[in-house]
Formats: C-alpha cells, structure tokens, sequence
C-alpha cells in the first residue's frame, strides 16, 4: 500500500508549549509516513478536499489529541494558537473572543474545526455562528459549557459525560501511530541508544490540580530508581515543566555524572557502571520522548498525566503507574480501566512482565467523528480502514 503524504501544519501565533514531559515533535512540526491509513471524511463540495482548523489554547496535552484526531482523520489542518488577554480568557468558556485575535479566524471558514480546552470554545463557537452554522464542530475532553458545545464531544470514559453527541474512548487521542513508533525504534536518539538493554523509560510528570510530588514521593522513587540500576536496568528519564526543581536537581545527582571512556584493560567502579546506564532530559535539547517511548522494555509513569500514561500504553511496553500523593476519583477510574484492559499496572516497588496487546483508541475516535460528520453533510457511508461504520 502507498504511504501517505507528509502533512505539514500551518501554525498562526506559533509558540512553545506549556505542558507535561511531552516532544514538540509530537505537538506540532511535519511528519511523514507516519500516520493511520487512510482518508476517512467523504469528499466536500464538487469532490474537494475538506479543510480543517484546530484550535489550540498552547497546552501541548491538548494539541497532541486534537491533532492526533486530525491525523487519523487523513486531515492537513490549520493550526490556531490562541491566547486571550486576562478577562477574556478568565470568563471562558461562557465570554466572548479576544477582539485581536478575531483576524485568525477570518473567512474562509473551513469544513471542520477540532478544539481543546476551554479558552477555545468561544472561539469555536464563533466559527459556527459565523458561518451560518456550516462549520462541523469536534471539541476534545469534557465542556463546562455542557453537551451543545460541540456537534461532537470526544470525553474519555473516566469523564462521565453522556449525551447523543459525546463519544466516550477509554483513553484519550494521541499522535503515537504503530508506523512511528516502529520508525522511532529503528532510530533511536543516540543518548537512548547508547543505555544498554533491558531499560525502562522515567516519564516523570509534576505537581497539578489533583497531584502533588512531596518530599517522601521524592524520596520513594529515587530508592525505586536505585533499585533498578542495581537490578541491571538502564533508566532513560524526562521530565516536564511542571516536575518539581528540587526533584529534578535530585535525579540529576542519581542519574548525571562524569563518563569517562573506557580504556583497554580500565576498570570502573559499580558506581560509574551504574552512571553509563543512567541518562536524564532536563531541558538541554530536544527531548528524547519518542526515543524513550519506543525504545524501552518497561516504563513507569507518573499518573498526573493522563496523556503520558495514555502515550505509554501504545507501545505494549509494560506500563507501572507511579502515583504521587493526592489523586482524583475520575483518574483512579481512568488507571482501574487500563488496569483491567491489561494496559497497566499500579507501581509496587518493583517492575513486572506481563503482556497485552497495545492500546489506541485514536483510529477508533476518528471513524465515530467520520460517521458523524458523513451524517452531518449528508453524504454517503464512509468506509472506515476496510469496513463501514455501523
């Protein structure tokens, strides 16, 4: 079969992104070769192709999912960054557009729009209103808005949201397709690479609204990091924006030190071995995320990202969800969910094997939306990935 296009976005207010442990790769850039087969939405009007924007608040979390759901959508979509002023983005999603910022959403308005978070629902909505309703709406996690936000809702399970109109996967979109994953393990960055095998992947998140990394967590998973290395595993590590300083300073000290090159015949103390297995992103470059993802037997994330540990199941590694102090209801049903999938397992002080067949629900959230948006136009029956959509 003849591999896709390289899909290019086009970004308007282009910016760095403000979340978790996560590549700009896998927010923004060009990919090639890389994406789920196929373009699922029928033809527009007189045979064209559709046009799409995505709506963007700069959160990478929500930029992954909605462009996730683009890609497997078969969609070149143009990419919004907006970021209202201080009132404006205070009264979301229940106030109005930033007025500087309407000339990004001039005519002509595209057939589909995807938005995620809530300072872009005004904005979404602005589209509808001002294309006499034409525009087909795709918003992404639950709306404080309620269930008219959108033509289509796409709320993980776990958020509790029910309505004709809300598609409920178990977990979230993402960007990680079988093709780049398999790409990424053949091309490993050389800093992941260079950690002999078996190694487990660190996607160390940080403090959020239901989650907080205290002194005793720090202290915990350095042991378990010691552990580990003791056991014979290399440990790739990254870390997000949120991660606590005094907790990246502290696996800084257990993961970065001098290597020097080994002479014939030089010995090294258990120590150094230790260090030659260890590599830690802390900022310096660009983040290995990818690498990590693809190239590690095990991995253990923390869970007050549900993208990461979404990201983590892709990739039939064996998950272990590290859980700080804290929590919500909601996340704990979204971990019992993976747990009972197979996808993932509590962290119990050490790493175990299991196996379990890799779980996206992205191809599966883009045929419901390509369902719906056949519907919505009144076109025929799409084929989806070789059968039709019931």
């Amino acid at each position: 079969m003849r591999a896709p296009p390289a899909v290019q976005y086009s970004a308007d207010r282009f910016g760095h992104s403000s979340d978790p442990a996560i590549s700009p790769a896998l927010a923004t850039g060009v990919l090639s070769d890389t994406l789920w087969p196929g373009h699922l939405l029928p033809r527009a009007g007189e045979g064209r192709a559709q046009t799409a924007w995505v709506l963007s608040d700069t959160r990478a979390g929500h930029e992954v999912q909605s462009l996730g759901i683009a890609d497997a959508l078969g969609l070149s979509p143009r990419l919004i960054r907006l970021a209202p002023r201080g009132l404006i983005a205070a009264l979301a999603p229940f106030g109005p557009i930033d007025p500087r910022e309407a000339k990004l959403l001039a005519p002509p308005y595209p057939d589909l729009v995807i938005a995620c978070g809530r300072r872009t629902i005004p904005y979404m909505r602005h589209v509808k209103r001002a294309s006499g309703g034409a525009v087909f709406t795709v918003y992404v996690n639950r709306p404080a808005s309620g269930l008219g936000t959108a033509d289509v809702i796409v709320a993980p399970r776990h958020d509790g949201l029910v309505g004709e109109n809300v598609i409920a996967p178990l977990a979230p979109a993402n960007r990680l397709t079988p093709q780049r994953l398999a790409e990424a393990r053949a091309a490993l960055d050389p800093r992941v690479a260079a950690l002999p095998e078996p190694r487990v992947g660190l996607l160390i998140g940080g403090d959020s609204r239901h989650f907080r990394f205290s002194e005793r967590d720090a202290e915990r998973l350095l042991a378990d990091v010691g552990a580990m290395l003791d056991q014979g595993w290399s440990v790739a590590a990254t870390v997000s924006r949120r991660t606590p300083a005094r907790l990246v300073e502290a696996l800084r000290e257990r993961l970065v030190g001098p290597h020097p090159t080994p002479l014939r015949g030089a010995t090294f103390s258990h120590e150094w071995e230790k260090e030659a297995r260890a590599f830690l992103w802390a900022g310096d470059g660009e983040n290995p995320y990818l690498s990590i993802l693809a190239g590690s037997q095990a991995l253990l994330v923390t869970a007050d990202s549900v993208n990461m540990v979404a990201e983590a199941a892709t990739t039939g590694a064996q998950v272990h969800v590290f859980e700080p102090e804290g929590g919500a209801a909601k996340i704990a049903a979204f971990l019992d969910a993976l747990k009972q999938r197979g996808a993932l397992r509590r962290w119990r002080g050490r790493l175990e094997h299991w196996r379990y067949e890799p779980l996206n629900e992205t191809p599966a959230i883009a045929e419901e939306i390509a369902r719906r948006y056949a519907a919505f136009r009144g076109a025929a029956p799409v084929l989806l990935h070789g059968s039709c959509a019931s």
